[in-house]
């Protein structure tokens, strides 16, 4: 019933930028919080950045003041943009978020399916 699919994501050199994307589809309302989560192999999954649906963010101290999260309500789109690319950010991203059904009382928390991201020379 509730689709997250990422996008964006791809192979960049060091100091290169990429915007991902999260688009939520479905009979839903409009998401409440959104995040973005990394995972790295043979590392634990990070919460990379949240935002709210008001539009406040967190970041992970790995990535503040290179990394930007941001929304369209009206799209139910999440963006990650990513400048300042270095290779410890390579990772598979994952997008999360708190969603109600229209049919359905009360939220439920859903996750997309990934996206890779590579930073490499």
């Amino acid at each position: 019933q509730v689709q997250l699919v990422e996008s964006g994501g791809g192979l960049v050199q060091p100091g290169g930028s990429l915007r991902l994307s999260c688009a939520a589809s479905g009979s839903i309302f409009s998401p409440d919080a959104m995040r973005w989560y990394r995972q790295a192999p043979g590392k634990p999954r990070e919460l990379v950045a949240t935002i709210t649906s008001a539009g406040s963010t967190n970041y992970a101290d790995s990535v503040k003041g290179r990394f930007t999260i941001s929304r369209d309500n009206a799209k139910n789109t999440m963006y990650l943009q990513m400048n300042s690319l270095k290779p410890e950010d390579t990772a598979v991203y994952y997008c999360n978020a708190d969603i109600r059904l229209r049919a359905t009382p009360g939220y439920s928390n859903y996750w997309g399916q990934g996206t890779q991201v590579t930073v490499s020379s």
